[in-house]
């Protein structure tokens, strides 16, 4: 799992204007909370007093208040309260760490990292805005007992929808037409596929025309962030954007924006994106039952073929951001688990120091 990145923290409806959200996120404790004028932030759980989680305390104005004994943090992270001080103003090294905050198609996005605005990675933007071409859908929330990498690498390999995916046709690729481009911050493919074959027998052909009319295709930004495309005969097409958030190295969660360009009556979201939902299942059962559960470290544990071109890319987009040191060295935080508060450092460790929470380890950068 790796810090400098932007992750999902909860939908936007979850995220009321009293009650600040308690979340896990790569292995350590976060807080949301909306402001008094609504603006959502992102903090650090852990009060750095004794140890009170912000997230099971309240919002009082434009700060959340620690359950323990009220100390308040505004949006920045710093303690603007201590009652058992009176009005005294409460030292330097009150603060917790405050993330950046986006608020996109109904999720609060935090970026859990400390570099500067500058040199950060971007969030995977939705580009169907115009909704009287469009209809956006979601996001839809759902989890798996899978490993966020897993999930991420089975949307980058078209050669499973033949085997996993009945629901969809079991599709079967043309290798033909398949090429992986890469990109600053990820990689994509687009693949046409040949024969359907039947959703009972699975193995009887559907003759179908194979000119190029239906093909789908993946692409990455970040570790975590995946575009879906799906072209299908009549010019229509499925936008499906995924942002998945590693809540630990067993457990990921996955919002699911959902965009078409046809049937744009919001009466067949339901129909339609139920459909997608059995998709997710069937991936769902696969990811599941992975072994190993997390992606190997070394492209000789398992046997590549032509065909996982784009999985072993989005390997070596992980590769770089380990040499750039930005991996969290779980090992060790669960070594120190119970004993340990962690803290994924944010963009102020970098202007000041006197920090409580001691930073997530992070791997020393890979040659």
């Amino acid at each position: 799992m790796y810090i400098n990145f932007w992750y999902p923290i909860c939908t936007a409806t979850d995220l009321d204007a009293q009650n600040p959200q308690r979340v896990e996120m790569l292995g350590v404790r976060l807080v949301a909370f909306r402001d008094a004028s609504g603006q959502a932030h992102v903090l650090a759980d852990t009060c750095i007093h004794r140890g009170g989680s912000l997230g099971k305390g309240k919002v009082v104005g434009d700060c959340v208040q620690c359950p323990y004994h009220g100390w308040e943090f505004d949006g920045d992270g710093v303690c603007t309260k201590i009652p058992s001080m009176g009005d005294k103003k409460p030292p330097a090294r009150a603060k917790v760490d405050s993330y950046p905050v986006q608020e996109k198609y109904g999720i609060v996005f935090a970026f859990l990292g400390d570099l500067p605005e500058a040199e950060r990675p971007p969030l995977l933007e939705v580009s169907e805005t115009d909704t009287s071409k469009w209809r956006i859908s979601g996001p839809l929330v759902f989890e798996i007992d899978g490993y966020y990498q897993r999930s991420i690498e089975n949307g980058m390999d078209p050669t499973h929808n033949e085997f996993v995916h009945p629901s969809q046709g079991a599709p079967a690729l043309d290798e033909d037409r398949f090429a992986v481009n890469e990109q600053e911050w990820g990689c994509e493919f687009l693949a046409e596929f040949g024969e359907l074959k039947d959703t009972e027998s699975h193995d009887k052909v559907v003759e179908r025309d194979t000119s190029g009319d239906l093909s789908a295709g993946s692409q990455h930004l970040g570790p975590n962030h995946m575009l879906t495309t799906i072209n299908i005969p009549g010019g229509y097409c499925f936008m499906q954007y995924f942002y998945e958030a590693p809540l630990s190295d067993r457990r990921t969660r996955i919002f699911f924006v959902n965009n078409r360009n046809n049937t744009l009556d919001a009466a067949a979201d339901d129909g339609i994106n139920g459909q997608f939902m059995n998709v997710a299942q069937e991936d769902r059962v696969v990811i599941e039952g992975l072994y190993p559960k997390r992606t190997p470290d070394n492209l000789t544990k398992e046997l590549m073929t032509s065909s996982d071109a784009a999985v072993v890319k989005y390997r070596e987009y992980l590769a770089e951001w380990d040499k750039k040191g930005w991996a969290i060295d779980m090992k060790t935080m669960q070594a120190n688990e119970g004993d340990i508060a962690y803290a994924i450092p944010c963009p102020a460790r970098r202007e000041s120091g006197n920090w409580i929470l001691d930073p997530v380890p992070l791997l020393a950068p890979q040659s």
